[in-house]
């Protein structure tokens, strides 16, 4: 997907800043056409105890509770009208989420837009402000290239001149990580520089990591910054099986489709197989799906897609499934047997392309616009 282009250096820009007391986080913001939130949330270092769930506003106010005795991380997405979903526009998950820090007894309030907000909180977050504002003329430039490159995009630009136009992004994200690398590097014993670097783009983190120390290890924001490291570990581990898999034989599995049925991928040989590895917590996810309902129009005769849900549960699957209107098979990995597992998945939405004699051709992680040229050039 070409958005996907525009937003590599997203981690650069995150801002949050938080405190929590009766309500975690509380706000008002402007443009969202549902008046309703999509919210994630989960304890720092607990990913396991995610949770998710819908927040209905009134003329754009909200409110989030918390945990007073654990650091908290929260994802916040506008979710789009009905109408929106009907007429396969995902509208306002193409917004950038809100991504906020919420530490025990301060809470965080948010104003603004989705494309534009303010953060306060207590004494962290006004110092994490103080750097940002530093950045602020990198962010701003970085900000209005991405909206740039985004009308390139809706204007069916060429992928390469796209490319060519955004070039200049790559510097500006260079330069607000260096001013966080610099405060690292003066404040090394620091929650802040813990949190600072776990933004931080790879090759930068491996520069301070050895640095960081004190409170920094041990505060409650350090497992922002390992997450990465394992993230970055897992990455590795991926990429390198992913190579293994190539060319071989897709490992079989059977899951229950919709109606509580088996379903077994030996039942497609003789077709292509695309199998699509997603969650409706995920937003690229979501913000794919219009563009892989046009490949499963075109090429059906030829190609069946396979959706594998991961991370909801049963009711939020078929959900998601009927509001969303996927019109291939659908099945949920419970867990038994794990096909993320099988396939490696380690990042979502994750693609698996198989041909008509049960080989992998092919795996995408993440929405890449080449990837649907890489199909038509194959199938057509």
């Amino acid at each position: 997907m070409r958005k996907s282009l525009i937003l590599l250096v997203a981690p650069l820009l995150l801002g949050a800043c938080g405190q929590n007391n009766q309500s975690a986080v509380s706000g008002q913001l402007e443009g969202v056409e549902s008046d309703t939130l999509l919210v994630m949330s989960n304890p720092i270092g607990n990913r396991d105890a995610r949770k998710q769930e819908i927040v209905a506003m009134k003329q754009g106010k909200f409110e989030l509770a918390g945990n007073d005795s654990v650091a908290m991380q929260y994802t916040l997405f506008a979710k789009p009208s009905s109408k929106s979903n009907k007429d396969g526009n995902i509208g306002a998950f193409a917004m950038q989420p809100i991504q906020l820090i919420v530490l025990p007894g301060q809470p965080v309030r948010v104003t603004g837009s989705f494309d534009r907000y303010q953060i306060k909180g207590g004494e962290f977050y006004e110092d994490l402000n103080k750097i940002n504002e530093t950045v602020k003329t990198y962010a701003d430039k970085l900000d209005s290239l991405n909206k740039y490159c985004m009308g390139l995009a809706q204007q069916k630009v060429p992928e390469d001149s796209i490319r060519r136009a955004f070039e200049p992004a790559v510097q500006l994200a260079l330069n607000i990580a260096a001013a966080k690398s610099e405060y690292i590097k003066e404040h090394p014993e620091s929650e802040l520089a813990a949190y600072l670097a776990s933004q931080l783009p790879e090759n930068e983190l491996q520069k301070v990591l050895p640095l960081l120390k004190g409170k920094a290890e041990k505060c409650q924001l350090a497992p922002l910054y390992k997450e990465r490291i394992e993230a970055m570990e897992l990455k590795k581990t991926r990429e390198e099986k992913h190579k293994n898999l190539l060319g071989q034989d897709a490992p079989a599995f059977t899951l229950k489709d919709l109606e509580g049925k088996d379903f077994s991928l030996a039942s497609l040989k003789g077709k292509y197989v695309l199998l699509d590895f997603w969650g409706s917590w995920c937003g690229w996810c979501i913000k794919g799906m219009p563009d892989l309902k046009k490949v499963y129009e075109k090429y059906k005769t030829k190609l069946e897609i396979v959706g594998i849900d991961c991370g909801d549960t049963e009711e939020k699957w078929k959900q998601a499934v009927e509001e969303h209107q996927l019109p291939w098979i659908n099945v949920r990995n419970a867990g038994d047997p794990d096909v993320t597992a099988m396939y490696a998945v380690s990042g979502y939405p994750t693609k698996v392309l198989i041909d008509s004699e049960g080989k992998i051709l092919k795996i995408i992680v993440g929405e890449k616009s080449e990837f649907y040229t890489y199909l038509d050039d194959l199938l057509k």
